[in-house]
């Protein structure tokens, strides 16, 4: 019996239509025909649902006592469908279970087993590789999972994606939960904008995937080797070289109006080139451009560039390779060769030859020497060592010329091995002169008289000139890769001690003089003035012991930028130095802008801080304080007018007048100091374990309204907070809440373990809100909202100075939480209050949450 297909509608979250979906899909296929039953399905008292079920053959059959589609059975009844054995069953939720326990993605299998075709559906949550990332997202660990090897064997996986604006306005229309309860717990935990967010980003990754991977799985049964161009995938060769950065943006360019498309930036290492030592400052400045402009740098090695850089680009199914060649008709970018081994080889691939000029492609070649110190008694050796071997050769009985030539040739490779090339081609040379007196007939001559003779000697120097290269070459790149082992030992130690120890600009200076055993290295800066001079230039920084008075005294200087320049003083440096000094240079100008912009971002910060606060104070001095002074001057004065006679309840009522206007400047004034210890960096919350329905219990105290209610589950862990400021916090808001929902219930929630975004950094977190269905507010206004001396536009004179949001940030943000807004759907605001769980002991005092949390508080 051929086994079933099973088809999979697969979801982000809950209310994104997999339901819906399914139904409509086993509709469709009833219409044309199929022997379609429904197994499973969830209803919910969704009325949208009830309505497709509606026709729908179910089995095992309702109870009549239900009287609705409501009692559509949620346990899938595996022995009542196969025994009616029809073509298509619907199963909702795939990681489900029944009543029993037991896997529903199990009992699919055996109903696949029997050959009847599944549709079934799946949350993205319930993957079983996904449950970590899911847990970091949502602060939840899912209990029902299904393997990853029971969903990917589907034979057809839809994506039914919702936005989570849809998703959070279906929420609020009651469309998902029919409860308002469930609804405002849901927007309190997974149903959070940033959490429906990454639980749809996750899909569709995971989805994407997928495909990539039966794609490629595809071309690989089918043996195809050229490039499917499904999307644009470019990708660009880089040789180190300058005109990198010119070909990374021409490929931006190209792919702008390619909606989906990807750059790839590579550079193959191939051990053999000498340029790619020497590449190190080129490829770092392309490996960031190419980040910038939404790339992927790849470092790749391969001892045949072409075929390296091919096999990269049939990996990832490229479209598109950009190389780049000099306009005097020399490939400057890999070499003659290897271009047109790509362009011969390429297949399907779009070659992109982009002209350059050869002094930008800075294709000239640097060949390491290995120092006169080594070549000059090389020459030596090479005119000595040939005699002296033919010397101890004549005190050894031998008949054969080869003897002579093998140990002219031992002799040659030590002289290759000391001095390099041309010391071993000399003594190529010479020995070769020597065999042919001393060995070869007739001797004491320097003619050959037998032909053989004249083979056997020009052998022997093509041999030992290709030993010789080979010997060299060899030398050459061990001192290379000596040199570029050293040279990136230095940066990564300079970049490690710039991010561990946060070096100053001194400090830095320092380092460099110590490197390159300098007397000194300075920092020099242009003077700002208005002609500019050989001259200007002034030391800003410097480490050493004598500072130099000019500019002209250094002895090796590094441009940074225009206005800035790196000395070193005391030593004259060598190319591959100043090219290490250069890397230095680098590093140190990404020093000094990051200096800047720090300085230049906190002194803006406190200006506009100060500008702020003064100006509202003003304001809130010569408006705020002086109404409710006004109502106190005048109802004191009335009292004390002798001329007046007032009854007990006008006396009563011009005494409430003042005690209200002076609470009202007490909380006035209250919020002005703690604003102003906010302002000053001066406040300095007790942390300690708190439980969250401690503190709701004692901000609402002595509130009455009747629209307040507390949803807080029992169980929410403690977190580190001051339990005063958390109460002034808690309290502030949900007086903002009353104050701009008038007509609407305030509802204090909370998630047990917080939903997707309750991290702060690397620390778990938990989260309160207070959600309101008001007017809210528009979501360019969030961040103005919780500045000093905020008010809606459409609040009444009178009601306060527009502090209390700020001071709740200021004291949430102290205590090293998070203080964020976000529309409620349906209309109104929540405000998220997120602090870390504690790690300490717990308070002594028991957790209230039962009083708190199973009933409406009023």
């Amino acid at each position: 019996m051929a086994r079933g297909n099973l088809r999979i509608f697969l979801g982000a979250a809950p209310g994104a239509g997999k339901t819906f979906a399914m139904l409509e899909e086993g509709r469709r296929l009833r219409a044309e025909g199929a022997d379609v039953v429904v197994g499973a399905v969830s209803v919910r008292g969704r009325a949208e649902t009830e309505a497709l079920l509606q026709g729908l053959e179910q089995c095992p059959p309702p109870s009549k006592a239900a009287g609705s589609a409501e009692a559509a059975a949620t346990d899938l009844d595996v022995g009542a469908v196969l025994d009616r054995a029809p073509g298509v069953v619907l199963v909702d939720d795939y990681a489900g279970t029944n009543s029993r326990g037991s896997s529903r993605w199990e009992q699919v299998a055996v109903l696949l087993d029997a050959g009847i075709d599944v549709i079934s559906t799946l949350d993205i949550r319930h993957l079983e590789s996904l449950s970590d990332v899911v847990q970091s997202i949502t602060g939840i660990r899912e209990q029902n999972t299904v393997p990853d090897k029971a969903v990917r064997g589907a034979d057809q996986i839809e994506l039914v994606d919702a936005s989570p604006e849809l998703l959070r306005r279906r929420l609020g229309e009651g469309k998902i939960y029919p409860s308002q309860e469930e609804a405002d717990l849901a927007l309190a935990g997974d149903f959070r904008t940033g959490t429906l967010t990454a639980l749809r980003e996750l899909a569709l990754l995971w989805l994407a995937e997928r495909v990539d991977a039966g794609l490629s799985d595809y071309r690989t049964l089918n043996n195809i080797r050229d490039s499917w161009q499904t999307r644009e995938k470019v990708v660009v060769g880089l040789s180190g070289q300058a005109d990198g950065q010119t070909l990374i943006r021409r490929a931006a360019r190209m792919l702008a109006g390619a909606a989906g498309g990807e750059l790839h930036v590579v550079h193959v290492r191939t051990g053999t080139d000498g340029d790619e030592l020497f590449a190190g400052k080129e490829l770092e400045l392309q490996r960031r451009l190419a980040q910038d402009a939404g790339g992927v740098f790849h470092t790749v090695g391969g001892e045949d560039v072409a075929a390296t850089l091919l096999e990269f680009a049939r990996s990832i199914n490229a479209s598109q390779i950009i190389l780049g060649t000099s306009r005097q008709r020399r490939l400057a970018q890999f070499g003659r060769g290897i271009v047109a081994k790509v362009l011969r080889t390429a297949g399907g691939i779009d070659i992109h030859l982009v002209a350059q000029d050869a002094a930008r492609t800075g294709s000239s070649r640097r060949t390491a020497s290995l120092g006169r110190r080594r070549e000059l008694p090389a020459f030596a050796l090479a005119a000595g060592l040939p005699p002296l071997l033919q010397l101890a050769l004549d005190l050894l009985p031998h008949q054969q010329l080869s003897t002579d030539m093998l140990v002219q040739l031992t002799g040659i490779v030590a002289v290759a091995l000391v001095g390099g090339l041309w010391p071993a081609v000399v003594a190529a040379a010479l020995a070769g002169l020597i065999v042919n007196y001393f060995s070869v007939r007739p001797i004491g001559s320097l003619s050959v008289l037998d032909p053989e003779n004249v083979l056997a000697l020009l052998i022997f120097l093509i041999v030992a000139v290709a030993v010789s290269l080979v010997v060299d070459r060899s030398a050459k790149r061990s001192k290379e890769a000596r040199l570029a082992g050293a040279e990136a030992s230095i940066l990564g130690e300079l970049s490690r001690r710039a991010v561990a120890e946060g070096n100053s600009i001194p400090d830095f200076l320092e380092q460099v003089r110590e490197h390159f055993q300098a007397s000194g290295a300075g920092l020099w800066i242009r003077r700002q003035t208005g002609h500019r001079k050989a001259g200007d230039w002034t030391l800003h920084e410097y480490s050493g012991a004598a500072r130099p008075e000019a500019m002209t005294e250094a002895d090796s200087v590094e441009q940074l930028d225009g206005d800035r320049i790196l000395s070193l003083t005391g030593r004259e440096l060598s190319q591959d130095e100043r090219r290490l000094l250069a890397a230095f240079g680098a590093h140190l100008l990404a020093m000094l802008q990051r200096e800047e912009l720090t300085a230049s971002q906190r002194e803006n910060l406190r200006l506009a801080e100060g500008n702020t606060m003064r100006t509202s104070i003003l304001r809130a001095v010569s408006h705020d304080l002086r109404t409710p002074l006004a109502g106190i001057k005048l109802a004191s004065s009335s009292l004390r007018d002798r001329t007046i006679t007032f009854g007990q309840d006008e006396q009563e009522e011009l005494l409430a007048t003042i005690e209200s206007g002076a609470d009202r400047l007490d909380r006035l004034v209250s919020n002005l100091l703690d604003m102003s210890r906010i302002t000053a960096d001066s406040v300095s919350p007790l942390i300690s374990p708190t439980y969250w329905a401690d503190v709701v219990g004692e901000a609402i105290r002595g509130n009455a309204s009747e629209r307040l209610r507390v949803l807080l589950p029992d169980n929410m862990p403690p977190v580190d907070a001051d339990p005063g400021m958390l109460e002034r916090v808690i309290a502030n808001l949900v007086e903002n809440a009353l104050k701009y929902a008038p007509e609407s219930d305030v509802v204090i929630a909370g998630a047990v373990g917080g939903s997707g975004s309750a991290r702060i950094g690397d620390m778990p977190a938990s989260e309160l809100t207070v959600v309101d269905h008001g007017v809210g507010i528009p979501a360019e206004e969030v961040l103005a909202m919780f500045r000093p001396f905020q008010r809606a536009d459409d609040t009444t004179p009178g009601t306060g100075i527009g502090l209390g949001l700020a001071v709740a940030k200021g004291f949430t943000e102290a205590m090293g939480g998070v203080l964020l807004a976000e529309p409620t759907p349906g209309g109104g605001l929540t405000m998220v209050v997120r602090l870390p769980l504690s790690t300490g002991a717990a308070p002594t005092t028991s957790p209230r949450g039962h009083h708190a949390g199973s009933a409406d508080s009023r």
